[in-house]
């Protein structure tokens, strides 16, 4: 008769307590991998809303879009030029891999240029017979500009930044007195500048640049600059100097960042 009572109880009590400890386990483990998911998912979150917040409190955008020297309302590629030094005289065609976005170029570009380059850096074009000494364009920027790192310039040290830092990217003195010239007065307008370069994979993603014989040796500097009215901390950015063997083709330019 025990026997059958204690088979009854069994019956009604189908779960050993081991088993309920194991399911008790199963959940605590659900639960925690519950929590650890949405812990991720809110630092990724507040790291965003960081970044952003950093960027919009740092670099502010204009009121109205544009101003007088950029109708597009956008950031716009001002003056990059291009020079050329091949190790002997070379017939060359050279394309702007996104036509649609040139605004102006010399000489008149017409689905390319065709020119005779020197080593010395004359350039012949073929069309006019013009001597140059750089092709000359710009266009729409339409890439974005990454603003975790760069520089906080000074008006006053403008100059000393700019022969430091194109030297490093590869400027030799010709083309880096005449990038100066061309953005001193721009630079020294505000009191302070950040300035960021973009890396050559943006620059080439921006406009990239179509040769019929590749150079060896290609540098493309494009200085991104952003006015400001005081002094702010940014994280320092790492430039890479390149080699300059073979036939070397470099380019500068600039746009601000709006």
């Amino acid at each position: 008769m025990k026997n059958d009572e204690n088979q009854n109880i069994e019956n009604e009590n189908p779960t050993s307590p081991t088993q309920e400890n194991k399911i008790d386990t199963k959940k605590i483990w659900i639960a925690i991998g519950i929590i650890f998911i949405i812990l991720i998912i809110t630092i990724i979150v507040f790291a965003k809303l960081n970044e952003d917040n950093y960027t919009k409190n740092t670099f502010p955008k204009p009121a109205t879009g544009g101003t007088s020297s950029d109708p597009f309302g956008g950031m716009v590629d001002y003056k990059p030029i291009i020079y050329l030094y091949p190790e002997q005289e070379l017939e060359i065609s050279l394309k702007l891999g996104k036509p649609e976005n040139i605004t102006c170029s010399y000489p008149k570009y017409n689905n390319g240029w065709n020119i005779i380059a020197k080593p010395d850096g004359t350039l012949i074009d073929i069309e006019t017979n013009r001597k140059l000494y750089s092709l000359y364009w710009e266009g729409i920027h339409s890439e974005k500009t990454n603003l975790a790192e760069g520089f906080v310039v000074k008006d006053t040290d403008t100059i000393k930044f700019l022969e430091e830092k194109l030297a490093i990217l590869g400027l030799n003195e010709r083309e880096t007195e005449e990038f100066i010239i061309y953005w001193l007065p721009i630079l020294q307008q505000n009191k302070y500048n950040y300035i960021r370069f973009a890396t050559l994979e943006e620059i080439n993603n921006n406009m990239p640049l179509n040769f019929s014989v590749e150079p060896d040796t290609l540098i493309r500097v494009l200085m991104q600059y952003k006015p400001l009215e005081k002094y702010i901390e940014v994280k320092e950015q790492k430039l890479v100097t390149p080699e300059r063997n073979g036939f070397i083709a470099v380019e500068w330019g600039g746009t601000e960042i709006k």
